[in-house]
């Protein structure tokens, strides 16, 4: 299956995207440092239900910022889909929005109503979906991390982070023959451009949470089948099932499902948004 790249220019930015396969557009919004070509092999397997898209987020990879080191709020990545999204297709397309990207979703649906049609949340990093004491304890947990950061660099921050969002590293049911994703100099740039901005953004995140009971995106929330019921994204998860009254969808693997159970989370999400129809 062919692949189409392009660039967009965004107020700010300009942001590359990448369009594979045929049939209903679904744009894959990735998580952390995750770049267009993140989940390749979670597209492969849905390149003969969809036209998936995916792209770099601003401030990664091949995206270019007109003010570097700039950051951005969720609420202006949100805006950046929507025009992504006009860009592409005149109709209400699908989302799965992964982590932070399930935040980025929701912004989509509230700030331009009729723009997606269905949105699949897998573990939003949204504090704000907690309890106030609950949603305190983790903005201060990731100013923790990014201070940890900046503090003593990638090594020690990056197992803190996995023990936070509950990933195992050491996890062994992944599934076999995956593409290989090594810590090289893009993908460390992608992490300090992550941690030092995108943690600010969800500290300081303004999702109007009561108003997502009235958009017309149909949001599925879900979650890892292995992602510890402690941590926070999970708890989110579940939060933002009670919110809209509907049932947590459990996909394959872990946080980090779309990446180490590809084939079985493509199978899922075509069961669910095909069940939304």
């Amino acid at each position: 299956m062919s692949k189409a790249t392009g660039t967009l220019d965004v107020p700010g930015a300009v942001l590359h995207y990448q369009v594979r396969g045929a049939g209903p557009l679904l744009l894959i919004s990735q998580s952390g440092e995750g770049d267009a070509d993140r989940t390749t092999d979670l597209v492969t397997h849905l390149v003969d239900s969809f036209t998936v898209v995916t792209y770099d987020r601003r401030g990664l990879s091949r995206g270019r910022l007109d003010t570097p080191g700039r950051g951005a709020t969720l609420a202006e990545h949100a805006d950046d889909v929507h025009r992504l999204l006009a860009a592409l297709t005149d109709t209400p397309a699908l989302m799965l929005g992964c982590s932070l990207g399930a935040v980025i979703g929701m912004h989509a649906a509230l700030r331009h109503p009729g723009q997606i049609r269905a949105l699949i949340a897998h573990e939003p990093v949204a504090p704000r979906l907690l309890r106030d004491h609950e949603r305190t304890c983790h903005e201060h947990e990731l100013a923790a991390l990014q201070d940890l950061y900046l503090r003593e660099g990638l090594a020690a921050a990056l197992p803190e982070i996995a023990r936070t969002l509950g990933i195992n590293p050491a996890a062994t049911d992944a599934e076999p023959d995956l593409t290989p994703q090594p810590m090289n100099a893009l993908r460390a740039a992608n992490f300090d451009y992550f941690i030092r901005h995108d943690f600010t953004a969800i500290i300081h995140d303004t999702l109007d949470i009561a108003a997502l009971k009235g958009v017309s995106t149909r949001i599925v929330p879900a979650a890892g089948r292995t992602t510890p019921r402690t941590v926070f994204d999970y708890q989110a998860a579940t939060a933002l099932t009670t919110l809209l009254d509907r049932e947590l969808q459990e996909l394959p693997g872990g946080h980090n499902g779309n990446t180490t159970h590809p084939r079985a989370y493509a199978t899922r999400i075509r069961e669910i948004l095909n069940a939304e129809d």
